[in-house]
Order: structure tokens, then C-alpha cells, then sequence
């Protein structure tokens, strides 16, 4: 069961791919690459944007939303108060306030991955099945947002999992620095935590591997939430290709 469970989504994109690829062609190769190239450069942007919007729902307050300016964040800063142009990622939300509320904290993270449960998901089991030209323009939109919780596996889930783990740890005083475990970027924590020098516990790191770990279950529930919602439509991975 847990193997059919990881497997899952790469049977999903197989599958589809099996359909797109039926009548091998160069217009159903650019197609996928064309629009999953330019389905990732507007679904960052709304991507951070849901960051923001989810904390302002959780009753939070945000201040600083940077975007890349390869991403829009040279016209988005123009239209929103709180967006900056420019980042050491594709976009970072730097500035905002839960108000204290992990709730909203989560929210906050996972807001965006709606986008993979109620569109991406849906729209990837749905080329299976399809005609070359229709299988491939919906898996070349339907990657980047599908599969973006995978993506995301060292910044935006490993931070949910460590806003769970960091408050049973603090819940249960297990480890009053807890707090130090939560991070978008888990490589970069990793580096400043475990080889910076500064001292470190044996809690650090069982906090750091149980956050990751929670981090990647997570990213299966979303997946998962999505194949839900996919049944729900009436849309489920077909055997063979249409001709």
C-alpha cells in the first residue's frame, strides 16, 4: 500500500506521457516543454501572491512579498504594497506576521497547493487516456502545478513539518529552542544549525529529520487530496490512450 502511495504520481505522469508520446511528433515534445516553461513563470508569481493572501486570511499581516523580477516582481510591485522586485529565490515571503497563530503560519505555507489539489492534480490523471496533442498541453500546464509540492520538499513542506514538530516539541518542553528548527530553506537551517560551529543537541537534530520527514507525508496527503478531488470530478487515470 505505502509503495503503490510513492509511486502514485510518477504513474500518473508515466501515464500521461505514454498518451502524449502515442504519435511521436515534434509539436507534442515543444508542446509539453513550451507550456510547462511558461505555466512555471505565471504560476510563481501567483504562487508567493497566495503565500501573502494566506496570511492576510489567517488574520496575519505582511509587509515584504519578494518576487524576481525574471517573474514579474518589477510590475507586481506596482500593484501590490507589499511586493518587492528582486530575491535570492523566485520569491520569498521575507515579511509577515502571524500575530503569533501557527494556525495562520500554516496557512500561510500551504495556501498555494490548493492550486495542485484542485487544479494541477485533476488536470495530470486527465491526460491519461487523452488524444497526443490534448495529453500533451495538459501535462505540459499541469507539472509545475501538480507536481510543485515535490518542488518544494526543502522549503515550504519541510516548513509546515516543522511548525507541527516544533509545537509538540515546545508543547511537551522537549526542547525550549524548538522554534530554531522552523525555516523555508532546510539546507540552508542545516548549514547554520549543524555547520556553523555554534552548539548543537541531539534534539536539533531529531527535530530537523522529524520536521523533513513529516515535511515529504505532507506533500503525499496533498497529492493525495488531489487524486480525492480528481475522483470527485469524475476524472481518474485512464488505461490507454485515445486515438
Amino acid at each position: 500500500m505505502l509503495k503503490k502511495i510513492i509511486i502514485l504520481p510518477f504513474e500518473d505522469f508515466f501515464s500521461g506521457l505514454d498518451s502524449a508520446l502515442t504519435t511521436v511528433s515534434a509539436v507534442n515534445i515543444g508542446a509539453i516543454f513550451v507550456l510547462f516553461a511558461l505555466t512555471w513563470w505565471i504560476y510563481v508569481p501567483i504562487h508567493e501572491l497566495a503565500h501573502a493572501l494566506g496570511c492576510i486570511m489567517g488574520g496575519g499581516t505582511v509587509s515584504r512579498l519578494e518576487i524576481s523580477p525574471l517573474y514579474g516582481g518589477g510590475i507586481l510591485e506596482r500593484i501590490f504594497p507589499f511586493v518587492y522586485s528582486g530575491s535570492d529565490y523566485a520569491g520569498q515571503l521575507t515579511g509577515f506576521d502571524t500575530m503569533g497563530s501557527d494556525v495562520t503560519y500554516m496557512l500561510t505555507v500551504f495556501l498555494p497547493f490548493l492550486l495542485t489539489i484542485f487544479l494541477g492534480v485533476p488536470l495530470l490523471r486527465s491526460a491519461a487516456g487523452s488524444a497526443p496533442l490534448a495529453a500533451s498541453v495538459k501535462l505540459g500546464i499541469a507539472l509545475p502545478i501538480a507536481f510543485a509540492p515535490f518542488i518544494s520538499f526543502s522549503g515550504d513542506y519541510y516548513e509546515m513539518g516543522s511548525i507541527v514538530v516544533s509545537r509538540i516539541a515546545g508543547a511537551i518542553s522537549a526542547a525550549p529552542d524548538s522554534a530554531a528548527w522552523r525555516s523555508d530553506d532546510v539546507f540552508k537551517l542545516g548549514k547554520e544549525l549543524f555547520f556553523s560551529g555554534k552548539p548543537y543537541s541531539a534534539a536539533d537534530i531529531l527535530g530537523v529529520a522529524s520536521s523533513f520527514v513529516l515535511g515529504v507525508a505532507f506533500i503525499y496527503v496533498t497529492y493525495l487530496l488531489g487524486v480525492l478531488w480528481s475522483n470527485v470530478l469524475g476524472i481518474g487515470r485512464k488505461n490507454g490512450p485515445a486515438s
